[in-house]
């Protein structure tokens, strides 16, 4: 790759640029203000460093960037080599409600329209995108399809490889050790678009609602920056925050519906289990004996399953309850495991029967024939979305289109009602295009 294409829409601190490239300072005063201008972030008064240089620490993760730097880019010329074969080699097909939802997403793309499918989890919503997407890329369009989670990404790598066999791609996230490849479809999480400026014609935002980009104006303005004056963006996700609710009330964003999973089985509804002093019994090594029972059931039955819980500090004592009550196999993950993806991996090829995590897991996985199981489940740190998104890890395979859900908790919390309340509203929506119980 050469020079050029590396700063292709991109936004890099160098030492120096291409005679074509254009450079600003990293970072501006404006009034008694100082602005990252990779960030857009303020600074506060103590970002100083010894040499009375500023930096900022909001996007220090993405490398250090001071005052003393400036920024390098290449307008985006959506220079791309030509394909060989067709766009769409995806062997697939749409279901009646999964056409019509793709086609209305068509339609806003081609009218370079901000929009939102709102679809309930197990929809489809990838390959419901699939047609704007392959219209996009004939348009020779650059495409990016990001999300908050590395997980989300890592799942969709290879399906959108496979899926658009002729189309080359780059997939970018924190931990990613493969060089930088100008293409012309981006897979990335949110925060690798702090090295983007203007250089997508379009931005497919996966899980939109989910942490940390539905309360980090930091990522909702690398998005901003990331796409062409000209660009578009498409918001997916099954729970959208009030805030992009109030934005398709009032016609800022167009909003595609669709109530029904792809195999047509309604949404599991939530089970509550209420269990007393369940974390009195952990500090002692034990787990409620109905939690127990079930567990050891599925176990004998070969029956895989996630254990939610609500803190990275639960998951140790968890574990070691489960195997003193001969429950073994399992493996426990959390954001910051080293061993994440391939911890997520080995319950995806089905090489354990079991995974005890937090929250991460709550969206973007599928695992074929699990039940789910949430520990706490009246813990804050279950909010109600989170809640319909983890119920709707069970069911999510058009062969094992079942599956329990059982949260266990001290009390009903308003959460959790909402959450089956949810549930049972977008149920009785599916029920009108002809969905089935479970």
């Amino acid at each position: 790759m050469s020079d050029e294409q590396n700063l292709f829409g991109r936004q890099l601190p160098l030492a120096s640029g291409p005679a074509n490239s254009n450079s600003r300072p990293a970072i501006v005063t404006i009034g008694q203000r100082r602005q990252c201008q990779r960030c857009h972030q303020w600074l506060l008064p103590t970002d100083q460093l010894p040499n009375r240089a500023w930096y900022c620490r909001q996007c220090l993760q993405l490398g250090r960037l001071t005052s003393q730097n400036k920024l390098y880019t290449i307008p985006e010329p959506n220079r791309f080599v030509r394909m060989k074969g067709p766009i769409l080699t995806w062997p697939g097909k749409l279901s009646p409600t999964q056409g019509a939802a793709a086609t209305a997403i068509l339609d806003l793309a081609r009218q370079r329209r901000n929009q939102l499918l709102w679809a309930v989890t197990g929809a489809g919503k990838t390959e419901i995108v699939y047609p704007a997407l392959a219209w996009a890329l004939a348009q020779n369009w650059r495409v990016a399809w990001v999300s908050p989670r590395v997980d989300v990404c890592l799942e969709l790598a290879p399906r959108l490889q496979q899926a658009f066999g002729h189309v080359p791609q780059t997939l970018l996230h924190g931990k990613q050790k493969a060089p930088y490849q100008y293409c012309q479809l981006t897979l990335c999480t949110t925060h690798q678009l702090l090295r983007f400026h203007a250089a997508f014609d379009w931005i497919i935002v996966d899980e939109v609602d989910a942490f940390p980009l539905a309360t980090s104006p930091l990522l909702k303005t690398a998005i901003a920056t990331a796409q062409k004056p000209t660009g578009s963006h498409l918001y997916l996700t099954a729970t959208p925050g009030e805030q992009l609710q109030r934005q398709v009330r009032q016609k800022k964003v167009a909003v595609t519906y669709l109530p029904l999973r792809y195999h047509g089985v309604l949404l599991p509804q939530i089970s509550v289990c209420l269990i007393w002093r369940w974390r009195e019994r952990l500090a002692k090594g034990r787990l409620d004996p109905k939690l127990i029972r079930q567990l050891q059931n599925y176990q004998q039955r070969g029956q895989r399953f996630l254990l939610f819980v609500p803190h990275v500090i639960d998951l140790k004592p968890v574990a070691q309850a489960l195997q003193q009550a001969g429950i073994v196999g399992g493996l426990t993950v959390h954001a910051t495991d080293n061993d994440r993806a391939a911890k997520v991996q080995a319950m995806r090829d089905r090489t354990i029967p079991f995974l005890i995590t937090t929250t991460i897991l709550e969206r973007g996985v599928t695992f074929p024939n699990i039940a789910v199981i949430v520990l706490g489940g009246d813990d804050p740190v279950f909010s109600t979305a989170a809640l319909v998104q983890i119920a709707g890890r069970a069911g999510r395979h058009r062969d094992f289109p079942t599956g329990a859900v059982t949260v266990y908790c001290h009390s009903q919390s308003r959460r959790v009602r909402l959450a089956q309340r949810m549930i049972a509203q977008l149920n009785r929506q599916g029920k009108r295009l002809g969905g089935r119980q479970q």
